[in-house]
């Protein structure tokens, strides 16, 4: 909120938190988590704050990697008392900071908010539930947004069936890359503040409507 009450708006251009999504259930010999290790390791070097959702897996391993480079960590969690399958806190997944909130709905939008960008691993129905929540919000907040990383080559085929079967424009698309190497991480991420720093402002409605109150 700003000194008004108002809700910020802000431009994302430089990024600093990174939240890192992805199945909770794979272990540690697992691609996927040593990938998100590595990735982990290699952006928290670079000063970027790593964000998880404090479970194990995939949101352990870039805890264990940002540890490795002495890089910053958050995690967004909750304490699951009805639910039957949910992972919940992982003991071993220890941050610098803990945000707990207290149900599930509300610990995914904890994790859009304290991220500038994601990066989006192979998981199961969580992870698309992250993934289509951000694809959304990039796109209803679109000059606004914050970007993302699909990080895997399995997902060229799942944007390209859902390219051909569902309405998705191209904003929608532009929104996030699909990123194979983790040497290319890094490079997407300054991409995405490089086109965020090109949108045109002038006919943004929500821009008019703050310089309208202030």
């Amino acid at each position: 909120m700003d000194e008004l009450g108002k809700p910020k708006v802000p431009v994302i251009e430089v990024i600093k938190n990174i939240a890192f999504f992805g199945d909770a259930e794979v272990p540690q010999s697992d691609p996927a988590y040593q990938d998100a290790f590595e990735i982990a390791k290699l952006l928290a070097s670079e000063g970027f704050t790593i964000v998880n959702g404090g479970g194990p897996g995939v949101m352990d391993a870039s805890t264990k990697g940002a540890e490795t480079a002495k890089g910053e960590t958050v995690s967004v969690t909750f304490y699951p008392k009805d639910t039957t399958t949910f992972e919940g806190r992982y003991i071993e997944n220890v941050t610098d900071r803990e945000v707990v909130t207290t149900n599930y709905i509300d610990r995914m939008f904890k994790l859009l908010e304290h991220a500038h960008m994601f990066i989006i691993f192979k998981g199961g129905t969580g992870t698309i539930s992250e993934f289509g929540t951000a694809w959304v919000l990039a796109k209803l907040y679109h000059g606004h947004h914050k970007p993302f990383i699909l990080y895997g080559d399995f997902w060229v085929e799942i944007i390209d069936t859902i390219k051909k079967n569902m309405n998705i424009s191209q904003m929608e698309l532009s929104v996030f890359e699909i990123v194979i190497r983790k040497e290319d991480i890094l490079p997407t991420i300054r991409r995405f503040e490089a086109n965020a720093k090109k949108i045109d402002h002038s006919h943004c409605r929500v821009c008019a409507e703050r310089a309208f109150m202030q």
